[in-house]
């Protein structure tokens, strides 16, 4: 269903992002996520790593590292999927939020909230850098 592929809008060292195999409907799963999971007092030693470029909240006092593919789906705030936290399953899961064609890049608002356009820290931290 899901495959990783060169994708053109990932910026970074790896280039890399899932896409769709096959037409995807909206609302079908199409990702289970298994999490490991770790208190958020433990960011600090994190952010020395290249992990925390890939780390979610998971609930209020955690935060997770995604295995899988959890951790390469790239961001847009016009996103063709969504994902939710599972606590019961320790994952998280991810679903179409719109009709996926095989062929597209699979994408997730990294806000959570699929409408929320709230800059992210990497645009903010760019825009610093950009001034200094």
């Amino acid at each position: 269903m899901i495959e990783i592929k060169t994708s053109k809008l990932s910026q970074g060292e790896f280039n890399r992002g899932v896409f769709a195999t096959r037409n995807i409907a909206k609302g079908e799963l199409l990702h289970v996520a298994p999490v490991v999971t770790y208190p958020n007092e433990h960011d600090e030693h994190i952010e020395q790593t290249i992990l925390a470029d890939y780390v979610y909240n998971y609930g209020a006092n955690h935060s997770a590292i995604l295995l899988g593919y959890g951790s390469l789906f790239n961001h847009s705030y016009t996103p063709n999927a969504s994902y939710e936290l599972n606590f019961d399953n320790l994952s998280v899961d991810f679903y179409a939020y719109t009709d996926i064609e095989a062929g597209d890049e699979v994408l997730i608002n990294y806000n959570g909230d699929e409408d929320c356009d709230d800059p992210l820290w990497f645009y903010e931290q760019k825009e610093q850098e950009e001034k200094e």
